[in-house]
């Protein structure tokens, strides 16, 4: 049966999850910092935990299923979309999957949102970030999650999940096993460290945004604690902070009510990640959402580990590839099926406009 490792590259942390025959062997979480300075970290992880039969790696913002060692500078520069600020973060992921590369442990890059068929093409237009691949893995956690509560096959599994990161916030809607929609973290709603979607005329005032503005302007930033952690940020009770996690609540709570319409029928709200951990932000949540959809069933997401549930998910969807007890959940989410690149479906400018853009 198969031995699979999920990657979850995450702002802060980077967690590693294995499953032997399904059964959790390896969970390990280090800092993300740690990671990208010194690649052969996780390198040395996956080759003492072989022998494996596959690894869904640190994937960024996805590809059609793809092994580490046929990926191209082209392949890195679309899954990481990199720009000349770009010195750390998803640059220096690149330098990671080279190491990746040249290991001997079988590694998988894995779709995000904006891959998937299952998406109607209208609801791509102007769209890159649908939600980054490790979003796709929450989503996995998620299926497998509530058709266990359920006792019912992935396929018959509809929820909105709401993903509440260390830095991000996203949102992703799921009708009968599929993914249709989703609010990626650079185009949703506030998360504690990222400001999410950009008013244009925000955009256009700061003259050009970079990586690092992405990585800006959120709840830590206006509660004016830029270094706090999601626990000491939920602490604070300031004018300032009050403000933020008043916009934090409220604009999570859109994004649920967005893709309402798109899944109208849905009644469960799902919420992972960091924040999701904090009780008095899942309540005052599940209190907002109680208004929108009187009837929804909001709840966290739990997982089968201590590692991050996008690790989790994502060691689900490696055992499904490798035909192992997991596969329906692969196949309901049709990683398979994923086609294109992430540039695909911009007329706001041209692809080439925005390949231009890219650092080579």
């Amino acid at each position: 049966m198969p031995r699979v490792v999920g990657i979850d590259p995450g702002t802060i942390t980077f967690d590693v999850c294995g499953l032997d025959d399904g059964r959790v062997f390896l969970e390990q979480s280090f800092p993300t910092s740690e990671a990208l300075a010194d690649p052969a970290l996780l390198v040395g992880i996956l080759e003492r935990a072989a022998p494996l039969d596959l690894v869904a790696g640190p994937s960024g913002y996805g590809l059609p299923l793809t092994r580490v060692q046929d990926v191209t500078d082209a392949d890195l520069r679309l899954a990481y979309l990199p720009d000349q600020s770009s010195s750390g973060g998803i640059l220096g992921l690149r330098r990671l999957m080279r190491a990746l590369a040249q290991s001997s442990v079988p590694i998988v890059l894995t779709p995000g949102v904006v891959h998937l068929p299952s998406v109607p093409t209208h609801r791509k237009v102007n769209r890159v970030d649908m939600g980054t691949a490790d979003k796709v893995c929450a989503v996995a956690l998620a299926l497998h999650d509530q058709s266990q509560r359920r006792r019912c096959a992935p396929r018959d599994v509809s929820f909105i999940l709401l993903e509440l990161g260390g830095a991000f916030t996203a949102a992703i809607a799921v009708e009968q096993g599929r993914i249709v929609d989703g609010l990626g973290g650079t185009s949703g709603p506030l998360g504690l460290r990222a400001a999410g979607a950009l008013d244009g005329e925000v955009a256009f005032l700061a003259g050009a945004v970079t990586k690092r503005h992405q990585f800006g302007g959120g709840v830590a930033t206006i509660a004016g604690a830029p270094d706090a952690t999601a626990d000491a940020l939920a602490a604070l009770t300031t004018p300032e902070s009050r403000i933020a996690w008043e916009a934090y609540i409220e604009q999570a709570a859109k994004a649920v009510a967005a893709l309402l319409v798109s899944t109208p029928h849905v009644t469960d709200v799902i919420l992972s990640g960091r924040a999701a951990q904090i009780e008095t932000v899942r309540d005052a949540l599940s209190r907002r959402l109680a208004l929108l959809r009187p009837q929804a069933v909001i709840r966290p997401l739990i997982g089968f580990g201590a590692s991050k549930q996008g690790a989790q998910g994502a060691a689900l969807i490696a055992d499904g590839l490798a035909d192992g007890r997991f596969a329906g959940i692969v196949d309901a989410l049709g990683i398979r099926d994923a086609r294109g690149t992430v540039l695909d479906h911009l007329h706001f400018i041209p692809p080439d406009s925005a390949h231009a853009r890219l650092k080579p």
